[in-house]
């Protein structure tokens, strides 16, 4: 793990200073512990505060994302405990929050509403060997420094998708809402399913009272007052109603749950049901990156310190190791409640272990307290959650400035509308490929000249005023040559070469651009030289790299096209060009 000898401040704003974390060594791989060793008593109080306002919002948040993934409410607390504990340990980031997140739950309900056959204790460890796999696999792509991946799911494609979550999430959660059960996991299906079921008469009044209540509570506080614990309150008045009202009976609500924390195992389960969660734990782990190393890098770079994604990732898979040996399932980071914990006053990772110890507390000595929370209001909690996630204004913007990208974040949507999340996150990142093979296809390219009173060579489209040398085609490529692109590119040259006003002698490429050739390009490159030598051209490159020389060099280009024929700049390519064609012949 890599991490710069840079100053740590990640209390800079509560007014702390906290030493530079050592760039190896165990302390490198336990930040957590390293924290620890240097921690200041002044820092106390504010970490327990911190961690007792955050937990107001796990329990509701935990509860309502594991009903929301078709598992017990219970195994939302038991998923929040267990990654806490382990990120304190092994997470860079000083104040992030992991556990239960409303992006995972639609991804996590499939694979439950589809393997578990209506069986909870099946449920429940098929989430748990999710939770596994998914560490599993985060742990390996840290280790084999694989962080970069998520850079292939581009803005677009993260709001499209994200977008058809939140409706995903929405959907699911509005028969909860309305006090009855839906098992779809799709978009389309779950709408027909809400409307036979409100249609059938199997709304219960008074379920739908209380989560349209929570549910306005939430949207207020988060628009009024963002840092009120309207979340908190929403839930205990719920509670509160259900009991004074003797609802308990009427509606659906939590129930009993297990006294304790379940011992660490792993869950009983086939070899097959392991490699049929595969491709769900890559979905899952992918979004869960892609999420967290973002929130990371917006908290380290507002306190003044960097986070190495590799080692968050590690960070990440070994809290869902956690989680899953807890009966839990997969986690992430938390865009609502890091906020929260950071506006509490949070300095270090201690934050989230108090929030843990709270919870266990609540479990071991009054998980009774839970038993009348309507699990109306926990479908408020979720569908408020998913309201954060739709970006529309995101989606403005795409189509303001770049239509592309309003297209390919429109592709995103409606594959996890269509498709449903699991097909929905292969066509996302597949749509994210596509595009970055689309924009290397087909890439801008420039015929250049000369422009009065402007040094160097413009782009003749636009300045239609450039100047150029008679015999002399400057071409610009503005992408490596490639495979894909590299037809597009001979047959550009010998298009500009057959249509030039006067005949052209020279092609010179300003390869700057070209930051890589590879051997299909390489074998274009040859058959260009021979195709332009009939028609008496000779091509030559300008301010081309060293490595993109070096390959050259490799496939014997160099050998094929004179030697002489690589300019350092344009400048002096233009210049030979004038000795050889222009000055001898008396022309200035």
């Amino acid at each position: 793990m890599r991490s710069a000898d840079i100053r740590v401040d990640a209390g800079k704003a509560a007014g702390v200073d906290i030493p530079p974390l050592p760039a190896s060594g165990l302390a490198a791989w336990l930040p957590g512990i390293w924290v620890l060793r240097h921690y200041q008593r002044a820092w106390l109080g504010r970490d327990i505060a911190a961690g007792l306002v955050i937990t107001a919002l796990l329990v509701p948040a935990g509860m309502g994302y594991a009903q929301a993934s078709e598992l017990p409410a219970v195994t939302g607390l038991y998923a929040t405990i267990g990654p806490l504990l382990a990120y304190a340990i092994f997470g860079p980031s000083r104040i992030m929050v992991l556990g239960p997140d409303s992006a995972l739950a639609p991804l996590i309900a499939a694979v439950v509403v589809s393997k578990a056959a209506g069986d909870p204790t099946r449920a429940v460890a098929l989430a748990s060997l999710l939770a596994l796999l998914t560490g599993a696999l985060c742990i390996a792509a840290g280790v084999a420094k694989a962080g970069f991946v998520t850079d292939l799911l581009s803005k677009p494609i993260r709001v499209g998708y994200m977008n058809g979550i939140g409706l995903t999430v929405i959907v699911a959660q509005l028969p909860t809402l309305f006090g009855f059960s839906g098992d779809a996991t799709q978009v389309a299906a779950g709408a027909v399913s809400f409307v036979r079921g409100v249609a059938a008469g199997r709304t219960k009044p008074e379920a739908l009272a209380i989560g349209a209540a929570c549910l306005a509570l939430l949207i207020a506080g988060r628009l009024r007052a963002p840092r009120s614990p309207a979340l908190l309150v929403a839930v205990v008045l719920a509670t509160i109603a259900v009991r004074v009202l003797g609802l308990a009976h009427e509606i659906p609500v939590v129930g009993s749950i297990p006294r304790g924390v379940p011992t660490p195992a792993v869950p009983a389960l086939a070899l097959a049901d392991a490699r049929d969660l595969v491709i769900a734990a890559i979905g899952i782990a992918t979004i869960s990156f892609a999420d967290t190393s973002v929130l990371s890098r917006t908290f380290a770079g507002r306190h003044g310190y960097r986070v190495e994604p590799n080692s968050e990732l590690v960070a990440l898979g070994i809290a869902n190791l956690a989680s899953g040996l807890l009966r839990g399932f997969p986690v992430s980071s938390s865009a609502t409640r890091t906020p929260v914990a950071e506006s509490a006053g949070a300095v270090t990772q201690l934050t989230g272990i108090v929030g843990a110890l709270a919870i266990v507390g609540l479990l071991v000595a009054a998980p009774w307290l839970l038993h009348d929370l309507p699990t109306a209001a926990l479908a408020a909690v979720v569908i408020s959650a998913a309201l954060r996630i739709v970006d529309v204004g995101a989606l403005r913007v795409f189509y303001r400035v770049r239509r592309s990208d309003f297209v390919l974040s429109a592709v995103a949507f409606l594959g996890v509308v269509a498709l449903g999340v699991l097909r929905g996150i292969a066509l996302a990142i597949l749509v994210a490929l596509l595009d970055f093979v689309r924009r290397a296809w087909r890439p801008h390219d420039a015929v250049l000249g000369r422009v009065q009173g402007m040094k160097g060579y413009h782009d003749l489209r636009r300045h239609p005023d450039a100047k150029q040398v008679p015999g002399l085609l400057l071409f610009r490529w503005d992408a490596p040559l490639f495979f894909a692109n590299a037809d597009t590119f001979r047959r550009r040259v010998v298009d500009l070469v057959d249509g030039a006003a006067t005949p052209v002698k020279w092609v010179v490429v300003a390869a700057e651009p070209i930051t890589d050739v590879d051997t299909t390009a390489a074998e274009m490159l040859a058959e260009l030289e021979k195709e332009l030598a009939t028609r008496g051209v000779e091509l030559a490159f300008a301010e081309m790299k060293g490595p993109a020389k070096d390959r050259l060099a490799r496939y014997g280009l160099k050998k094929s096209i004179d030697g002489d024929f690589f300019f350092p700049t344009l400048g002096v390519a233009v210049k030979a060009f004038h000795e050889r064609y222009l000055t001898s012949r008396g022309v200035s």
